[in-house]
């Protein structure tokens, strides 16, 4: 029989995760502030948890994916005042590590917290398509990988407490500079006037390739980017817990740096939503393009 596990936090990751775990045959409850996102949980199949501590109150393992670290604490607020047999619960939010240490001590006594970020977009989350990184208590971890393995295609344990979001941030650091190095190449192509769905084809297929240039080639070429599950303003979060990480070490990161300048201007031009394929916007423009020529150039 499998584990039942709550998730705390529907958006578009920990909704991704929780409908996965569901079509896995694990029993779900879930907690989110907004109703309509408990309400498609429910209709997924899974139960409303009422509050996050109804939904851990009903699980064995326990999931937060939350957004920021005022959600985090606000969510530990509730949850440290929970009786119960001790479980554990799997923090897998893109957040800095003294929140997750200070949740995890908070928490001390109640739960095991492991520090497990994900690598992969909430498009890549909806079909399982992301790799975990866990970190923390090995014992606690091993007890969740059937959960795990519901809603991840591979899951790896990295080290102690943290080591889990120091290799995300590596990780994220590679999905920055690849996401504009993929924008930059299509913008190029464009100029040359060459087949856009053949150079996504052919390239893809080549030593030139990256998941960022697979999964956003595409919405690069439609030159679509309002259907978002991983927009502007979450790489400028991710920006600067890179840039934070990397500076604590004295490394130099050049490519991340001169990366950051077009996410700033996609900001600037009030792309904050759309999602982060959206700098291949910024380049055309640099480059004196735009939407009436990609209208007219036969790509």
């Amino acid at each position: 029989m499998h584990i039942r596990v709550g998730v705390i936090g529907l958006g578009h990751m920990g909704s991704a995760f929780a409908g996965n775990l569901l079509r896995s045959g694990f029993p779900v409850t879930g907690h989110d502030i907004a109703p309509a996102k408990v309400a498609a949980l429910v209709a997924a199949g899974g139960v409303a948890g009422g509050s996050a501590a109804g939904a851990a109150g009903r699980a064995d393992v326990v999931i937060t994916s939350l957004p920021s670290v005022a959600a985090l604490g606000a969510v530990v607020t509730e949850l440290e005042g929970m009786e119960g047999d001790p479980g554990v619960l799997l923090e897998m939010g893109t957040l800095p590590i003294a929140a997750k240490e200070q949740a995890a001590d908070r928490l001390a006594g109640r739960f095991t917290v492991l520090d497990c970020p994900v690598s992969g977009t909430g498009t890549q989350a909806r079909t399982g398509d992301v790799v975990v990184y866990a970190s923390g208590d090995r014992d606690a971890f091993t007890a969740c990988t059937e959960a795990l393995a519901g809603f991840s295609r591979a899951q790896y344990y990295v080290g102690p407490f943290g080591t889990g979001m120091r290799v995300k941030l590596i990780a994220n650091l590679l999905v920055t500079v690849h996401n504009v190095a993929a924008a930059e190449a299509i913008v190029l192509a464009r100029r040359a006037g060459i087949d856009l769905d053949l150079l996504v084809r052919v390239v893809g297929d080549g030593a030139g390739t990256s998941r960022m240039f697979e999964v956003r080639g595409p919405m690069m070429v439609a030159g679509s980017y309002d259907d978002s599950t991983a927009n502007v303003e979450i790489y400028k979060k991710d920006l600067a817990l890179i840039t934070e990480f990397a500076s604590g070490l004295d490394c130099p990161v050049p490519l991340l740096s001169a990366s950051a300048q077009l996410y700033a201007a996609a900001m600037a031009q009030g792309r904050a939503h759309q999602d982060g394929a959206a700098v291949a916007a910024v380049l055309e423009g640099m480059a004196g393009g735009g939407q009436a020529e990609r209208d007219g150039d036969g790509a």
